[in-house]
C-alpha cells in the first residue's frame, strides 16, 4: 500500500474506534468522546498495541504517516488554543478582581506546591523522569505546573453538558480558570526562555507588541467574515515568530488570542468553530499524543507516578478552592463543587506536557505519566460534581 492508503486507513482507525467505544459504552457522562479520542490514543500507541502488534504498528503508522498526521496535529492544536485565547473575559475578570484574584490564585498556587513537591520526590524515588537537557528547577516547576493547569475548554463542554455554562455559577467558573490560563503560559514562558536564545525572544515579545496594536486596529475595521481570515494568518505569524525566538508556537497561539476580542464574533460561530475543530482534526492531535507515550521506566513505576501526581493535583486543588471559599464566605458546598470543576485537566495539560516532552524538559515516561494523571482527573469530575450541583445551580 502506498503511503496515501496508510494514511486513509489511520484516519479510519482514529475516526471510527472512538466514537464505536463513546457510543456503545455510552460513556458520555462519565467520560467524553475527547476523553475517550486519548484514552484509545495511548492504546493504539507503541506502549500498548504496538507491543502486542508490532507489524500493524510499523505497517500502519510509518514515518511518512506519522509525519502527515503531525502536520494536522499541530495545525488543529494551534486553532484550539487560539480559541481559548479568544474566549477569555478579561474585562469582567477585573470588574469582580477580589474574587477572581484571590480564587484564582489559590486555585493555582495550593496545587502548584503539591505537585512541585511530587515532582521533588520522583527525583529522590529513581532516575529517567527528567528530561535530558532540562535543570531541576525547570522539572520541578514544570511538573507543579501541569498538576495546577485547569483545561478551559474541557471545562466548557463539561459544563455544557450539566447545563451550568451560561448560569451564574459556569460564569464564577469561567472567570477563575480563565486568570490561571494565563498564568499557566506565562509560567510556560519562563521555563523554556533560553539565554542563549534571549535576544530572539526579546525581539519577538517586542515585536509581538507593536504587531497587535496595528492588528487590533485593522481588525476593529473588518466585517466579522474578513476577521476570520485575517485571524487565521496572524495565528500562523504569530505560531512562527514564538517558535523562531524559542518560546514555542503554541505561547505564539495562545497570545495571537488574547489580543482578540471575544466581541468581534458572534458567540454561536466561536462555539460552533470549536466544536467543528474538535470533531475534524483534534482527533488526530489525540492519537498522535497517544504515539508518544513510553514505559520503558516500567509500567509499575508510570501508573505510580500517574498516581502520586493525581493526588497532589486534586488534594492540591480543593485546598486551595476550600481556603479561597473560606476567605471569601462562600456557601457551604461551593468550594467542593467549583474545585473539581477547576481541577478537570485534559487538553491544556496534554498541550502543556507536549511542549515540555518537546523541549526535553520532562521524559517520555513522565510524559506518560503526567496524560496518564490528565485523563484520569478528568475522569473523575462528573461523578463528583454532579450530586452537589442541583442546590448550587
Amino acid at each position: 500500500m502506498n503511503t496515501t492508503e496508510l494514511f486513509l486507513i489511520a484516519m479510519t482507525i482514529i475516526l471510527g474506534v472512538p466514537y464505536l467505544i463513546w457510543r456503545v459504552f455510552r460513556t458520555d457522562h462519565w467520560a467524553p468522546l475527547v476523553v475517550v479520542q486519548i484514552v484509545t490514543g495511548i492504546v493504539l500507541g507503541p506502549g500498548v498495541l504496538g507491543k502486542v502488534f508490532p507489524d500493524y504498528y510499523t505497517t500502519v503508522f510509518a514515518p511518512p504517516v506519522i509525519g502527515a498526521l503531525n502536520g494536522i496535529a499541530w495545525w488543529a492544536v494551534m486553532v484550539f488554543v487560539w480559541i481559548a485565547g479568544i474566549e477569555l473575559d478579561l474585562r469582567e475578570v477585573w470588574r469582580q478582581r477580589r474574587e477572581c484574584g484571590t480564587t484564582a490564585a489559590l486555585a493555582l498556587g495550593a496545587p502548584l506546591a503539591t505537585g512541585c513537591l511530587a515532582a521533588m520526590g520522583m527525583l529522590a524515588w529513581r532516575e529517567g523522569w527528567i528530561g535530558e537537557t532540562a535543570t531541576t528547577w525547570q522539572f520541578v516547576l514544570g511538573i507543579g505546573m501541569a498538576c495546577a493547569v485547569t483545561a478551559l475548554p474541557i471545562l466548557i463542554l463539561l459544563m455544557e453538558k450539566l447545563d451550568v455554562l451560561r448560569e451564574p455559577l459556569g460564569q464564577r467558573v469561567l472567570r477563575y480558570a480563565s486568570l490561571d490560563d494565563i498564568a499557566i503560559w506565562a509560567v510556560l514562558a519562563i521555563i523554556l526562555l533560553d539565554w542563549k536564545r534571549v535576544g530572539h525572544q526579546a525581539a519577538f515579545l517586542i515585536g509581538f507588541a507593536v504587531a497587535a496594536w496595528l492588528f487590533r486596529r485593522l481588525m476593529a475595521h473588518l466585517r466579522e467574515v474578513d476577521r476570520w481570515y485575517v485571524g487565521l494568518v496572524w495565528l500562523a505569524a504569530c505560531g512562527y515568530g514564538a517558535d523562531w525566538s524559542g518560546l514555542h508556537y503554541m505561547v505564539g497561539a495562545f497570545l495571537a488570542g488574547t489580543v482578540m476580542d471575544r466581541d468581534w464574533f458572534t458567540l454561536e460561530n466561536l462555539d460552533k468553530l470549536r466544536h467543528h475543530v474538535l470533531l475534524v482534526i483534534m482527533p488526530v492531535f489525540f492519537l498522535s499524543t497517544g504515539l508518544r507515550t513510553n514505559w520503558s521506566v516500567g509500567g509499575a513505576a508510570v501508573f505510580g507516578a500517574a498516581a502520586l501526581l493525581l493526588v497532589a493535583s486534586i488534594a492540591g486543588k480543593l485546598a486551595g478552592v476550600g481556603l479561597a471559599g473560606r476567605i471569601l464566605g462562600w456557601a457551604r458546598g461551593d468550594a467542593w463543587t467549583i474545585g473539581w470543576l477547576l481541577q478537570t485537566k485534559a487538553l491544556i495539560m496534554i498541550i502543556f506536557v507536549n511542549i515540555l516532552l518537546d523541549r526535553r524538559v520532562i521524559s517520555s515516561e513522565t510524559f506518560t505519566a503526567l496524560l496518564l494523571m490528565a485523563v484520569a482527573s478528568t475522569m473523575l469530575t462528573m461523578p463528583f460534581v454532579k450530586p452537589g450541583l442541583k442546590r448550587l445551580v
